[in-house]
């Protein structure tokens, strides 16, 4: 809900002061709301802040790198690569003790109370559950990575289930986001947030105002889980269907639909176990425990994957300056409070993530911090409040094109 409420609030102050310089206007926003962290501290606070806005979004070096991955490597600790079950385990089992609490209190306190605390304490379940909903889903998709245990089979059959209970075809995502880490800022192809270009009149004109910005972050967090996975939304052009539930689609290839197959199976048997609780209940019942909070769970993993690859300061490359490790790198850690918790730290150590994937989650903070003194500059960490820097990106992150004078550089950056 929070998700919602900030771009519009921005919206309606953007609009009744267009007259006046866009930080004005954010300025307004963030004192009469203090919804961002803002120090009021005077001219020389003011200077202090613009300054660290201004090393925020510093370009990341677009110039190879003067390290390999096997640095990296090396400046890691061993016991960070170290997958253990049981340690994975007790995560997993936490988050569902977790869940399970927050549906114990739902399904037996809430429908006690009258109408109109009920209303407000249905959002507030939704909210706290579909949390629950994606940490149990980031444990999915380290599964998916064989970042759980060491025995891939028992990661792949675990995943399996967790994803399929969130309605998430789990060897197709597995597949697909292989090739996306595999290709990462990749303007020909990496697989999902593939950004616009300025010849888009839709997204560069039509949409590019704060109107329309406020319509593509309610059709983004509501719906773009969805169908990204339906019609591979924000995914690379193919020749052909390109669906997630689609065996013979062109995201995958020949050696993967056998295990397409399966994740429908899962998707049909998952789906066919909702059906029947909603005949036992009701279809009410259903989307108060169940629906409502994966709709939450949808809009968290819309929010930070749309974060962690749309920033001022990272590039992407076409095929004539594109490699993997700058590709890797041209992503951003941020902070997200308690939900990095939550989220297993996927929101505060993606970078690393990104570089080396089979990395447990309980190991990726402490991962990141070895490798920041090597990685230097190329290393990008916004510390912006999670809600101001998603709709900075959303009115600044539009479409991407090369710098003046450096078009056949094969480097692109965002634009408005």
């Amino acid at each position: 809900m929070c998700y919602l409420m900030v771009p519009f609030i921005n919206v309606c102050f953007d609009l009744a002061f267009k007259k006046q310089s866009r930080n004005k206007a954010n300025f307004f926003s963030l004192r009469f709301f203090a919804l961002y962290r803002y120090d009021k501290m005077g001219a020389g606070g003011r200077m202090n802040e613009a300054t660290a806005e201004n090393s925020i979004l510093k370009r990341v070096p677009t110039a190879k790198t003067p390290f390999e991955i096997s640095d990296l490597k090396k400046a890691i600790p061993p016991h960070c690569f170290k997958r253990s079950l049981s340690t994975s385990s007790y995560y997993l089992f936490r988050d569902i003790a977790i869940c399970y609490t927050f549906y114990y209190i739902a399904s037996n306190f809430i429908p006690l109370l009258p109408k109109p605390i009920n209303y407000i304490a249905w959002p507030i379940y939704w909210f706290c559950q579909g949390s629950s909903f994606m940490g149990i889903w980031s444990i999915g998709h380290d599964l998916g990575h064989h970042a759980f245990s060491e025995y891939e089979w028992f990661d792949d059959a675990l995943g399996f289930v967790l994803h399929s209970s969130f309605l998430t075809p789990y060897f197709s995502f597995k597949f697909s986001h292989r090739s996306h880490h595999a290709h990462t800022n990749s303007m020909e192809y990496d697989e999902v947030w593939i950004p616009k270009r300025k010849a888009d009149i839709l997204y560069s004109e039509v949409l590019n105002n704060p109107l329309g910005n406020l319509f593509m972050t309610i059709v983004r967090l509501l719906l773009s889980f969805p169908m990204y996975f339906t019609f591979n939304i924000h995914g690379r052009e193919y020749n052909g269907f390109a669906s997630h539930f689609y065996p013979q689609s062109p995201i995958f290839n020949d050696s993967e639909r056998k295990l397409i197959w399966l994740s429908d199976v899962g998707m049909v048997v998952a789906l066919y176990a909702l059906y029947k609780i909603a005949v036992a209940t009701s279809a009410s019942w259903l989307f108060c425990i169940y629906f409502g909070p994966l709709l939450v769970m949808n809009a968290h993993f819309i929010f930070f994957t749309f974060l962690h690859h749309s920033h001022p300061s990272l590039a992407h490359y076409d095929s004539r300056e594109w490699d993997w490790i700058r590709g890797a790198l041209s992503t951003v850690d941020r902070d997200y409070g308690i939900f990095n918790t939550i989220f297993h730290d996927v929101t505060c150590a993606h970078v690393v993530h990104h570089l080396i994937s089979t990395i447990p989650h309980y190991h990726t903070v402490e991962a990141t911090k070895a490798i920041k003194p090597v990685l230097g500059d190329y290393y990008k960490y916004d510390d912006t409040p999670i809600l101001k820097a998603f709709w900075r990106e959303t009115k600044e992150c539009i479409f991407v094109e090369p710098d003046e004078g450096a078009e056949n550089s094969g480097v692109y950056w965002f634009r408005r």
